[in-house]
């Protein structure tokens, strides 16, 4: 087989593998880490969302992997649902091989888990937490563990898991290969990274600051009391497929969702407070159509690969700058365009010019024509960039009704 995928010295069945699947060119952090994990290297990787990393050292390991045998792979992941997307694509892409997957997290019973490991499994995707339970509990070792992937370092880090994490890496065999991905380095990351690496390749795409290119964004001001009508205009005056809304806090997401049913847009929620089953279902649903809306937290803005999603409206503005860019990255993926809507209060406008700073240039103010806007300081603030940003513009209008 002579496609691209090959030429970077994948097997003609990984390549058809990834054929079948309907990718037909690989991406720079694909082209830059595929033949690096290849050749057994330990990596420190960066990209920008929607870039193909998961593939990135899925492809590379289950090549490397060869047939079935004992668990000798491990992956790290802060979040059950991230764990769940990368178990999906390791069975996706290895459905040539005869590898055995499983993934591990807490918030369920322990029963089938257990079963599929002691029926035997290649590669373990986990959440720290509830891979330290089966581990104390004698359920499974590590000891024959040869790769080892840490992936969303920084999202562990935020979430408290770098000690748990470290505790897991000490049960691994020293003499393996390890991944680490990672969107920024703070230095506990950079010591984290210095005690598990040796010597590793980096491999970076994009600028780790920057929205996606492909992404066009604005922040709309408004005031408090009119902020969920200018959201339903912004989504009457819009031709979308799909819509991820990001609210800060759980109560606020179960307002606007519950809200937006009221005018009949199919809607879910996703948050901590969901119970597993339910954020599967919302998940599962919104990335099948079966909601054209999920209303989400932060839960979702890093990681989670939800294809074809068309729009992002920041119903609240991100307290980190930093989440700005993962959230409007949901949209915009592989090289699709995508729009993003970010409401923009007196109350928050602050933390809107930490996200200017934060990228390093201005975001385009905008107003929307014969919206009935109760008069707020914004305005007279930012009176010329929104009166300029009324008018038609072809990358507004392409996401909008005429």
């Amino acid at each position: 087989m002579n496609n691209l995928f090959s030429k970077l010295g994948l097997t003609d069945a990984m390549a058809y593998a990834v054929e079948k699947m309907g990718y037909t060119e690989p991406t720079p952090i694909q082209v830059q880490a595929i033949p690096v994990v290849l050749a057994g290297r330990d990596v420190i990787g960066s990209a920008q969302t929607g870039t193909g990393k998961t593939a990135a050292f899925a492809l590379p390991i289950l090549q490397r992997l060869e047939g079935h045998g004992t668990l000798r792979c491990l992956i790290l992941e802060p979040t059950r649902e991230l764990a769940v997307q990368v178990e999906e694509a390791f069975r996706d892409f290895g459905k040539f091989t005869n590898l055995r997957t499983t993934v591990i997290y807490g918030g369920v019973g322990y029963g089938r888990q257990r079963e599929d490991l002691h029926r035997g499994v290649d590669v373990v995707m986990a959440t720290p937490g509830r891979l330290l339970d089966l581990l104390e509990q004698g359920d499974l070792t590590l000891r024959g563990v040869n790769v080892l992937v840490l992936d969303e370092v920084d999202r562990m880090l935020d979430m408290g898991f770098l000690p748990d994490v470290k505790r897991i890496v000490q049960q691994c065999p020293r003499e393996r290969q390890t991944l680490l991905f990672t969107a920024t380095l703070p230095p506990e990351i950079e010591s984290l990274a210095a005690w598990v690496l040796r010597n590793p390749v980096t491999v970076a795409v994009g600028r780790r600051r920057a929205p996606a290119e492909t992404v066009s964004h604005g922040f709309y001001p408004v005031v408090g009391s009119q902020k969920f009508d200018l959201l339903c205009t912004l989504l009457e005056r819009t031709n979308f497929e799909s819509v991820l809304i990001f609210c800060r806090t759980k109560i606020g997401a179960d307002r606007v969702a519950s809200r937006l049913k009221t005018h009949r847009h199919s809607v879910a929620v996703m948050h901590a407070d969901r119970n597993q089953g339910e954020r599967q279902e919302a998940l599962q649903g919104f990335k099948a159509g079966l909601y054209e809306v999920l209303v989400a937290t932060d839960l979702a803005a890093r990681g989670l690969d939800i294809a074809g999603v068309t729009h992002v409206v920041n119903f609240d503005v991100p307290e980190n700058p930093e989440d700005y860019v993962h959230r409007i990255g949901r949209t915009g993926r592989a090289h699709h365009l995508g729009d993003a809507f970010t409401l923009v209060t007196e109350e928050s406008v602050r933390d809107a010019r930490s996200i200017e700073r934060f990228i390093g240039r201005a975001i385009e103010w905008k107003r929307l024509d014969d919206f009935p806007y109760i008069y707020s300081a914004l305005f007279d603030e930012r009176a010329q960039v929104a009166e300029e940003a009324a008018k038609p513009s072809s990358r507004l209008h392409r996401g909008m009704r005429r």
